[in-house]
């Protein structure tokens, strides 16, 4: 019993972070309808900035710096690239993302070399003992952050100028365009909160509590795993990115301690597929309706 306790707390640790990655493609989507393949880039740039500025400015210096700048390169992403390909549609805009997600993972394992660094200094390789059951930290301080952030994120959503943008745009982006709403402004926003979210999900990645390996082509890997949670909660649902997250999370845990290891990374996909094939749209996607 205290051995599946601990899988679920840890599970749970995993799942906030996978929770993180999952709304920023949900988010993407439903500013764009465009599928984020480069989601995984954005984590990787994050990191390395924390690398290469822990020495001078501190882990707490670097890690602001990290997320910062994943957010700011999501920014530029869009506004360089997916804002100038006006005429292109979801599927051709979906391809370039995948062609950035390419050339941005291949410069950053160029400059990395055969280091593995870790991030997370803070809370890393530090387990604590509680009624027999062992936490890591990681796990715990990913699933607290992970609460505050989707929290403040949700009353931003529901009630902020920029929500009420996004939902009318997501629900009709004419009607939105014909009541004022500027669509450049909200797109651009949408991949500026995305790639804040992949800067804070990685300083909780690579490190050896979460993943046991460090920075490196591992957690590109291990971002996209955020990729069947945002399937499977639905991709226009951010409810559902959370929801995805927690499960693909504690069914990862799970499978690797009762089943095996290698097992945990096709669980994942097993459980998304049969999700999809129950409900197409996701768990809280939203299902078309077509009249013929």
């Amino acid at each position: 019993m205290n051995t599946f306790l601990q899988l679920l707390v840890n599970g749970l640790g995993k799942g906030a972070v996978f929770a993180l990655l999952a709304l920023g493609f949900v988010i993407i989507f439903k500013a764009t309808e465009v599928v984020n393949f480069a989601h995984g880039s954005l984590v990787l740039f994050g990191g390395y900035l924390v690398v290469v500025t822990r020495d001078a400015l501190g882990w707490v210096g670097a890690s602001l710096v990290g997320v910062i700048g994943a957010g700011l390169i999501g920014l530029l992403l869009e506004r360089l690239l997916l804002s100038r390909s006006r005429n292109a549609g979801p599927d051709s805009l979906a391809l370039l993302t995948i062609g950035v997600d390419v050339i941005i993972t291949e410069e950053i394992v160029r400059r990395l070399g055969v280091t593995v660094p870790f991030l997370g200094e803070a809370w890393d390789a530090k387990p604590f003992q509680l009624g027999g059951i062992t936490l890591f930290r990681t796990h715990l301080v990913a699933l607290l952050v992970a609460t505050v952030l989707i929290t403040a994120f949700t009353i931003a959503f529901k009630y902020s100028d920029w929500g009420v943008a996004m939902r009318a745009q997501a629900e009709n982006r004419e009607a939105a365009a014909l009541m004022g709403i500027r669509s450049s402004r909200v797109t651009a926003t949408a991949w500026l909160v995305a790639g804040l979210l992949a800067g804070v999900a990685v300083l909780f990645i690579a490190t050896q509590d979460f993943s046991g390996a460090g920075l490196s082509r591992g957690t590109h890997s291990i971002a996209l795993a955020a990729f069947p949670a945002a399937i499977l909660g639905g991709l226009d649902s951010t409810a559902g990115a959370v929801v995805g997250g927690i499960v693909v999370g504690v069914v990862e845990a799970l499978s690797a301690q009762y089943i095996s290891f290698d097992f945990s990374k096709s669980a994942v996909f097993l459980v998304m597929l049969v999700v999809l094939v129950v409900r197409p749209s996701g768990l809280f996607g939203t299902r078309e309706s077509t009249r013929v």
